[in-house]
């Protein structure tokens, strides 16, 4: 069984995902399947399916799950070796790293920290999943999601601080830093403006204020 998750590591193994043909053909080897069949479903031709396995295979994105006769030839069956894929910050080098400057990591309204956090915490949660899939466990986990539509800067401003106040408290009220069978998780809060299903992507038409 392909993984649920897999954590990319390695700025070569990004890049050779960075494709849309094999992002397509990662879609289309959820289940098992041959460079002929995968060939026939996109539209493309077998030999460029055949190169595109070859280098997801030797990337670990692709794996082998048999080789069965057809005719006086055998066909390689592959799947993709994970149902999803996360890359990693660390695949990015110090391009993905943002947040990291002293400046960013003192101001908690900056863009780049928020980025950051949200980051790692897709990192973490790929690596303990992955580990989890296979003790064969699963993992606490928790979230919450909310639209707060503020009145006024300075209303979202208060917010954040009551928001801050209230946090702190409950942490000092649970924290144990001597529970004999305690383990530590990590709590990570973000603010941003939100984006309506009718508007685009482009950022000059989201309202920043």
């Amino acid at each position: 069984m392909a993984a649920a998750i897999q954590v990319i590591q390695s700025g070569a193994t990004a890049a050779t995902l960075f494709s849309p043909a094999r992002m397509q053909i990662l879609e289309n080897l959820a289940e098992p399947g041959s460079a002929s069949g995968v060939a026939r479903k996109l539209g493309l031709p077998r030999q460029q399916v055949n190169y595109h396995l070859r280098e997801l295979e030797s990337a670990g994105l692709v794996e082998l799950v048999e080789e069965r006769r057809k005719g006086n030839c055998f066909e390689r069956v592959v799947r993709a070796a994970a149902r999803s894929y996360v890359i990693s910050p660390e695949a990015l080098g110090t391009l993905g790293k943002p947040g990291a400057t002293e400046e960013q990591q003192r101001d908690r309204f900056s863009v780049g920290y928020l980025v950051a956090l949200a980051a790692r915490a897709i990192r973490d949660l790929a690596m303990l999943s992955s580990r989890a899939e296979k003790a064969g466990k699963r993992i606490s986990t928790m979230a919450m999601e909310v639209d707060v539509r503020f009145a006024s800067p300075a209303a979202r401003s208060e917010f954040a601080g009551e928001l801050a106040q209230e946090v702190a408290r409950l942490a000092a009220k649970y924290h144990n830093e001597s529970a004999p069978v305690g383990r530590r998780f990590r709590l990570v809060c973000g603010v941003y403006p939100a984006i309506s299903a009718n508007e685009t992507a482009d950022a000059t038409s989201v309202r920043m204020q």
